[in-house]
This record gives C-alpha cells, sequence and structure tokens, in this order.
C-alpha cells in the first residue's frame, strides 16, 4: 500500500489541493470582485469583465467535470470487465442493467463480494451511496482526481 492511509466509505473522497484551494477560489474571488466593481462602478467596461469572470469561472467548474465524467467512464468500462470476470452466468447476463453511479459504487468492492454485491445491487435497487455502505471488504482507488 507504500504508506497510504486505507480507503473506507467515510474517508474515499479526495480534495485535490491546486484546484479546490487555490483555483477555485481565485476565479470565484475574481468574479465578486468584477461583481463588486460594477456596483461601485457601472459601465461596460466593469460589465464586460463581470462576463469574462464568469465565463472563467465556469470554464473552471467545466474542466473539472469533463475530467471526472471521462473517469466515470473509464471506471464504467473496467467494472463492466471485471464484473463479466467475477460473477456467475444469471448475474453476468444482467451487467446492463447497471447504472453508471452503481458501476462507479461498486469500483470499491473486493473480488469476493462483488457476487453477493451484485446480487443485493440488482434486487434492491441500491444507489451508489447505498453500494459504498454495503461494501465489507474496501478496495481502494488512489488515482481518481
Amino acid at each position: 500500500m507504500g504508506g497510504k492511509t486505507p480507503q473506507t466509505f467515510a474517508n474515499h473522497t479526495r480534495i485535490d489541493p491546486l484546484f479546490h484551494y487555490v483555483l477555485l477560489p481565485l476565479f470565484a474571488l475574481h468574479f465578486f470582485a468584477s461583481g463588486w466593481k460594477v456596483v461601485r462602478q457601472p459601465g461596460v467596461d466593469t460589465a464586460w469583465m463581470l462576463v469574462v469572470a464568469l465565463a472563467a469561472l465556469v470554464a473552471v467548474f467545466k474542466i473539472r467535470l469533463y475530467a471526472l465524467r471521462v473517469q466515470d467512464r473509464v471506471i464504467r468500462l473496467e467494472e463492466r470487465l471485471r464484473l463479466s470476470q467475477l460473477t456467475p452466468e444469471p448475474l453476468r447476463s444482467r451487467i446492463d442493467e447497471f447504472s453508471e453511479a452503481q458501476l462507479v459504487g461498486l469500483r470499491f468492492a473486493s473480488d469476493a463480494e462483488i457476487p453477493r454485491l451484485v446480487e443485493k445491487t440488482l434486487a434492491h435497487k441500491l444507489s451508489q451511496a447505498d453500494i459504498k455502505k454495503a461494501i465489507a471488504q474496501w478496495r481502494p482507488d488512489y488515482f481518481r482526481v
């Protein structure tokens, strides 16, 4: 494991310090400062700066969301392949019934508990959070951005 803290449901979310503590606050502060300037000094120039600040803030969020979306697609592919190898035939034929969110939740389950958790998820239509809470033996994912 290389000195990493074992992942659990309680600590599996990841903060990217440069994004969450530097980039996002700077762009948000710039947006609010531009809004304040429009109020204090109304004009075409200040209004345009507010529009540009809003566009930059939206771009920061979209760039982050695009990266997460690509990761979800890769996880979906990996988990479908993993489920096809670890589940018995009656369950294997139902892999396409899983939502992307369910597959993302299942990625943390150990190989040993996958068949039981797959069956439970299909029977009870568990949400991503419910799947994660039901995992007894956590399989860490340290690569999520």
